[in-house]
């Protein structure tokens, strides 16, 4: 009874809640947008600090690291700090982080710098989504998680447009130092406004399930290596892939051994006994693996085959993610009227398949902007149906303090989907292109009339630019081949997309075995 009393006692009306929702919001935004908006600033952080690309790719490496550490974590840590304190602490190592990382002289300093800038910004995502699911009332929490979703969704999508104004009109070190102000009134608002729930004592230091700690950094830390440098290092033919994965695995197993002996456990493994955080732990990794996988490859394929610069490539998914905003509200308003959580979700994996397969036909070595337009409102909707009831419904059957456990599941296993994602599809990207390509040259066969043809016709475009016979035809068959590259490259692309939307497919009959009662959340047991 005590609990339930607490629970309610965190509920917020009027003003404050819209101040605590806008706080929340914001410094899930500011993570988000920090996931996404280096992506765009990459080669010129490589310039101006003379580092390889591998190097540079740390950057991104290096935070998500530090995110996926200390996400599991962050439920503990802010029982054991009071959570105000917690978050408001996360916003400053963030801010202070953002500072340092805009200041950095070397890729090595920046890279130590993303790493704290993760650890404080891993906290803000899931810490933000227990303060919104907290301070609604029961009935209202699929209106919270719209409000916290709309963040979530929109931020990606925000990041690399903002990272490529930013970088074409001024310097990298500014999406760095754009956190300040930012962060500054985040931490204000949060120290004025956020209550700490009342759970649990605090532990002494010797108390702590430091082993815990460590087996969570072996396990997540080199499985997040491994996805980020799996394809540059050729898998497991590497040395240091090889035993970072035997690390991970071992890691992995010692760790839940560890979490269901150890009487304080950093992470509560015993929430996942609760059926529909179980499915939801599982789709929304999925939902990771196709919201990232698709936020990824997009600005990567119109950048490097149309040709656009990075501001557009950013600004083709606004679309998608207005979409999903407008979605967001209408979908949660839905909820609470009590349609079945598993039916949106079922539509919404439908709508993502038909998203898949509209690029896969669509993708051409010249599509225009104009063909893209559609295809990724439909994919705003299908995000939209996905996020929220999944979210809801992962968390609709947990009380109290349960909640910051299973919101630190879901966060974790987003971010971990989303690092899958990138692996596997950069993977098959560079496998499937070779593939192609031979492929592709098989049907060049020189005594072919059209294939004779061609070559003569580009041979003559050269020399009529004043070249020589000979060099006109080596020129001639340069652009063949260029052209052959490219078609294998989208042909690639359009592989992917197949994939996943057959990926999402084969989701749809899953979602319809959740049990029945699973979907409702149960308003009589609250009061």
């Amino acid at each position: 009874m005590q609990q339930e009393e607490d629970e309610n006692s965190l509920v917020e009306y009027g003003f404050r809640r819209v101040i605590i929702t806008i706080t929340a919001v914001l410094c899930a935004l500011l993570e988000i947008v920090d996931t996404t908006i280096v992506n765009v600033a990459l080669n010129d952080m490589k310039g101006s600090l003379g580092a390889t690309l591998t190097d540079v790719a740390w950057v991104i490496t290096a935070y998500a690291i530090a995110n996926v550490i200390v996400i599991p974590m962050t439920s503990w840590l802010s029982k054991q700090f009071g959570r105000r304190n917690y978050f408001a602490t996360s916003i400053i190592i963030f801010t202070t982080a953002s500072f340092l990382c805009g200041n950095a002289t070397n890729i090595w300093e920046l890279v130590a710098f993303r790493f704290i800038q993760g650890l404080g910004g891993g906290a803000l995502l899931v810490t933000a989504q227990t303060i919104i699911t907290e301070s609604y009332p029961m009935a209202k929490r699929g209106m919270a998680q719209a409000i916290y979703g709309m963040g979530v969704i929109v931020g990606p999508t925000l990041g690399p447009p903002l990272g490529g104004y930013i970088v074409d009109n001024y310097s990298w070190p500014y999406i760095f130092y754009i956190n300040i102000p930012l962060g500054i009134i985040a931490t204000f608002l949060t120290i004025l406004y956020v209550r700490s729930p009342k759970y649990g004592e605090k532990l002494k230091a010797s108390q702590v399930d430091w082993w815990g700690i460590v087996f969570l950094a072996t396990f997540i830390g080199s499985l997040q290596f491994v996805l980020e440098h799996g394809q540059q290092d050729d898998w497991f033919d590497n040395s240091l892939i090889v035993s970072l994965s035997v690390a991970s695995f071992f890691g992995l197993i010692l760790f839940i051994w560890r979490e269901m002996v150890y009487e304080n456990p950093i992470v509560n493994l015993r929430v996942l006994k609760d059926s529909n955080l179980r499915v939801g732990t599982i789709m929304t990794f999925i939902l990771g693996f196709g919201l990232y996988g698709s936020t990824f490859i997009i600005p990567i394929y119109t950048q490097s085959v149309l040709g656009f610069t990075a501001t557009d490539a950013g600004l083709l998914l606004i679309p998608s993610s207005i979409t999903t905003g407008i979605m967001m509200p209408i979908i949660g308003k839905m909820i609470q009227k009590g349609v079945p959580q598993k039916y949106l979700v079922t539509a919404g994996f439908s709508i993502f398949f038909i998203y898949s397969l509209w690029m896969y036909l669509e993708m051409t070595p010249d599509t225009g902007v104009e063909h893209f337009f559609w295809p990724l409102v439909v994919r705003g909707v299908g995000l939209g149906l996905l996020f929220v009831p999944i979210t809801t419904l992962s968390l609709s059957t947990l009380m109290g303090k349960d909640i910051g456990d299973g919101a630190a599941f879901t966060g974790m296993t987003r971010q971990l989907g989303g690092s899958f994602g990138i692996a596997i599809i950069t993977t098959m990207i560079s496998r499937w292109a070779q593939q192609h390509r031979v492929d592709l040259i098989a049907n060049l066969d020189p005594t072919k009339f059209n294939v004779q043809e061609r070559v003569q016709n580009l041979q003559y475009m050269f020399m009529g630019k004043g070249f020589s016979f000979n060099e006109s035809l080596n020129k001639a068959y340069e652009l063949l081949d260029m052209s052959v590259s490219k078609q294998a490259i989208v042909l690639s692309y359009m592989d992917i997309f197949l994939y996943l939307g057959i990926l999402f497919l084969i989701c749809v009959p899953f979602v319809l075995l959740i049990k029945k009662g699973a979907g409702k959340v149960d308003m009589s047991a609250m009061h």
